[in-house]
């Protein structure tokens, strides 16, 4: 399980660093405001109040150790966009920003961040599906527990038919549709590319490289997905 930091402890913060600690995860979370933090203690693997943009600081609590840092920083764009910076240049290798509008995305994203989240349109609970299961594209929850996802087809798959590959039977997770991408030249040799969808697979439905499958089932059967 990858080590996550989560720095800004206000409502998008705070319910994301308490769902990646119930599926397992270790979590730092960081804030100044004393209270924020003791909120949080009991439920994560490091909760410390402090200043994010005191480098060794943040060495200290091994924030340059963890996989991923998300800064939910709320109050100041520039001490979000410091510790946006001060993060990548300690070395985490992938850095989450919090921004509410397209110009401070674009900022941020010059400064170092390798994601986006706006919290005023993406929830927590979405953003901890897609950091613990990168491989999930897209997730829309259908009722508690269950979901429909976009999944890149794992190279396991590549050349399979659907028969071959029995997903209901030894996943248990339904396979509603398929996203191919291909490619045609045209006769004066331009290259063009253009997307389809299989949306009533058959069995002998052949998957192929570059093909994203569309899921349907509970959350922890394709939590099991293969990933491969």
């Amino acid at each position: 399980m990858e080590r996550f930091a989560v720095i800004g402890l206000g409502r998008f913060g705070m319910r994301l660093a308490r769902l990646l600690a119930e599926a397992g995860a270790e979590v730092i979370a960081v804030d100044r405001d004393r209270d924020l933090v003791e909120d949080v203690r009991d439920q994560v693997a490091v909760a410390v109040c402090m200043d994010a943009m005191d480098e060794s600081a943040l060495r200290a609590q091994g924030i340059d150790k963890v996989d991923v840092a998300v800064v939910g920083i709320g109050t100041g764009f520039e001490d979000a966009a410091l510790t946006t910076s001060l993060l990548k240049t300690i070395g985490v290798p992938r850095v989450i920003s919090r921004a509410t509008s397209n110009t401070r995305a674009r900022i941020l994203t010059r400064i170092g961040a390798d994601d986006i989240v706006n919290p005023e349109r993406e929830s927590a609970d979405r953003w901890c599906h897609r950091l613990l299961a990168p491989t999930i594209m897209e997730r829309l929850v259908l009722a508690e527990g269950f979901s429909l996802v976009q999944v890149a087809a794992p190279e396991s798959f590549f050349e399979k038919t659907l028969k071959e590959l029995a997903i209901r039977n030894r996943y248990e997770v339904n396979v509603v549709a398929v996203r191919r991408t291909i490619q045609e030249t045209d006769d004066q040799g331009r290259t063009t590319t253009r997307q389809f969808i299989i949306s009533v697979p058959m069995p002998d439905s052949v998957i192929k490289p570059g093909d994203v499958l569309l899921l349907i089932g509970s959350d922890d059967a394709i939590a099991a997905f293969p990933t491969d």
